[in-house]
């Protein structure tokens, strides 16, 4: 039960009335500008709430009497923004992928576009900027699987990588667990390894020299320099997709990890495709 209200002796205060454990509850008010902010607050609310939309329901909300839509903006937004590329936009489609290089209207437009699609669709995989990540093979440097000429890019983009498509670029390296026995395995990684200066076994790159003739040089070329017409990555440098130590050669050349990219011309506009080429060319080991 509340105590007899009284003023505390030390502030001069009155109290509440409610005492705990022989501490007084002092009976502050609020300041009045307080007050009238928060009373401010309340009476814009109401007004909010009838102006806008507001209250939720099951299916939808309330509309508010303005009929203020925030899609029905950005939708106007989107409209004049395209409204303004149009031009930009019309050149690009028009324009050859040489034709935009040399251009210092349309390349700059095109990095910029590129650069957009690329963080939204490429990415994921390739890394920002290109950099790359394990099983996804790094887009800013000079290493091309299949070529880094705008052409070349240009066509990746379109048709993908081992998608099942009838035009995307395919390739596929055997299984050598059913083909080669444990010890040739062996001698083929200490070999490849020694493509690239790499530590490695004399002894055993020497037996997995014939191995590698035999069995891999048709793809990867007789000094792993690489052959782009069939996708056979170089050997020879020190880039590896599914990385470079010896175990991970040897488990790559046993059961090997092949990689799948989508088509992207069944996603993206042809337009779109253009910039990303532009843009990924760019990156810093785009090719003539």
């Amino acid at each position: 039960m509340p105590t007899k209200i009284e003023k505390d002796s030390i502030s001069g205060q009155e109290t509440t009335g409610h005492e705990w454990d022989g501490i007084k509850e002092l009976n502050t008010p609020l300041p009045r500008w307080w007050l009238y902010t928060f009373y401010a607050c309340i009476a814009f609310s109401l007004v909010y709430v009838i102006l806008y939309p507001a209250i939720p329901s099951f299916s939808s909300h309330t509309p508010g009497v303005l009929g203020y839509n925030s899609r029905v903006e950005l939708e106007g937004q989107l409209a004049e923004a395209r409204a303004r590329q149009a031009e930009s936009w019309d050149a690009i489609a028009a324009a050859e992928l040489s034709e935009i290089r040399s251009n210092a209207d349309n390349l700059t437009f095109a990095l910029a576009g590129g650069a957009a699609a690329f963080a939204d669709n490429c990415a994921p995989c390739h890394g920002q900027g290109g950099a790359g990540r394990p099983g996804f093979p790094v887009l800013a440097d000079d290493a091309w699987i299949w070529g880094g000429s705008l052409d070349d890019i240009h066509i990746t983009l379109l048709h993908g990588i081992r998608n099942g498509g009838d035009e995307a670029r395919d390739s596929e390296m055997p299984a050598y667990a059913d083909i080669l026995e444990p010890e040739q395995i062996e001698a083929v990684a200490d070999y490849v390894l020694s493509l690239s200066g790499a530590e490695h076994d004399g002894t055993s790159a020497a037996a997995g020299q014939e191995v590698y003739a035999e069995n891999c040089a048709a793809c990867h070329g007789d000094a792993g320099e690489g052959l782009r017409e069939l996708g056979g990555p170089r050997l020879n440098d020190q880039i590896w997709l599914y990385g470079g130590s010896r175990d991970e050669i040897v488990s790559q050349i046993r059961q090997p990890r092949l990689g799948v990219m989508p088509g992207w011309q069944e996603r993206l506009d042809a337009s779109t495709i253009k910039m990303l080429t532009v843009y990924v060319h760019s990156l810093g080991g785009g090719e003539e």
